[in-house]
């Protein structure tokens, strides 16, 4: 699979909206049919960060995603909102899913 972890840093009137501004964009990507996870979250410690963790199926899957137009479209709503260009992690690993952590197994 593709895994991918992007932090955004938003712009303060912007970071309480930052969910409204990205969710077609989110619910367009969550419905393709190579797309396995698309989940947004906040920094506990800096609010202006918001980090997307998401992953598709293959490199296949993933270069269809930013061929689409919904991709086109989500970046231009996003762009306004940034204050910084986001930083991204992006890497093919073995799986389709999250694996369990061992150290924290739960009878």
């Amino acid at each position: 699979m593709i895994f991918i972890v992007v932090r955004f840093k938003v712009r303060p009137e912007y970071q309480d909206r930052w969910l409204e501004t990205t969710a077609e964009f989110t619910e367009a990507t969550r419905s393709e049919s190579g797309n396995l996870w698309f989940d947004w979250s906040r920094s506990v410690d800096d609010p202006s960060e918001f980090v997307l963790v998401e992953a598709f199926r293959d490199g296949d899957a993933g270069a269809e995603h930013v061929k689409s137009d919904h991709f086109r479209k989500g970046l231009e709503a996003m762009r306004p909102a940034l204050a910084e260009t986001p930083r991204i992690l992006n890497t093919e690993i073995p799986g389709t899913d999250w694996a369990r952590m061992g150290e924290l197994e739960i009878g």
